[in-house]
């Protein structure tokens, strides 16, 4: 059985770093057709390394037998992210092709829908699949933010750093660190921000019109999590406190 184990956790390991050579693949495409940097090398580079790494490690802690369709669907998403953050990278020294960015991140943006249904329809859903899905997504948005913020200003920041911020904030406050009730205008909010970004990334709007539909990505998600915040903070406060034993009965046990 320890045999099998072993041998079912290599092929596991096998398909993240076939994902880091899709991924180098894909930087040398993208270096040989616009002209790629060392910036946008290195930091395509980088985030390959840094994914392989940090799903690896995540696999062989949840010691997963197979790596599943849907879990394949998001690599691919992840790969794709891995371009787009090259590319904006690459922006602060040359001006990007606007039209590969937007392509690669609309797809994307696409493949979100994908995966969930995937792992749903194949009985695959796993607690490391959801949160692969949601580091690749909430990465999305930063990356995303970072570009449009050097057109718009730093206050678009906000849209990709919050998810961080609250991460950081459950490290203060452990009430945060509760679980959710499932919400669809969560998920829509979610899904609108990579679609909000990419249309003003995309430029074809007037720049007004472009600041518009930020504003609006920011205000939902601002309202989204003020909600989420307002119920874990109401839920811990009603939180039965625990029962305190006295001590020679613990001792007794």
């Amino acid at each position: 059985m320890a045999l099998n184990n072993s041998y079912d956790a290599r092929l596991v390991q096998q398909e993240t770093a076939v994902g880091a050579g899709v991924q180098v693949l894909l930087l040398a495409l993208l270096g040989t057709a616009v002209g790629m940097g060392p910036a946008g090398w290195l930091t395509g580079l980088a985030f390959a390394i840094a994914t392989w790494a940090v799903l690896s490690r995540a696999l062989h802690r949840s010691r997963l037998r197979s790596f599943g369709p849907a879990n394949r669907v998001t690599l691919g998403r992840a790969i794709l992210v891995g371009g787009v953050t090259a590319l904006v990278a690459d922006s602060f020294q040359d001006t990007p092709p606007v039209s590969l960015l937007v392509g690669l991140t609309a797809v994307a943006l696409v493949l979100d829908g994908v995966d969930g249904k995937v792992a749903r329809r194949t009985g695959t859903s796993t607690a490391l699949g959801a949160r692969f899905d949601m580091e690749v997504d909430a990465f999305l948005i930063l990356v995303l933010s970072v570009y449009v913020s050097m057109a718009m200003g730093p206050w678009v920041l906000l849209i990709g750093g919050m998810r961080y911020v609250f991460v950081a904030a459950a490290r203060v406050w452990p009430w945060l660190n509760a679980a959710l009730p499932p919400s669809t205008a969560r998920k829509t909010v979610a899904a609108l921000q990579g679609v909000l970004l990419l249309v003003a990334g995309a430029d074809l709007l007037p720049h007004p019109v472009n600041v518009g539909v930020v504003a609006l990505a920011l205000g939902l998600l601002l309202w989204s999590f003020g909600r989420d915040v307002l119920w874990l903070w109401r839920t811990s406060r009603v939180r039965p406190a625990p029962v305190e034993r006295p001590v020679r009965e613990l001792v007794a046990q």
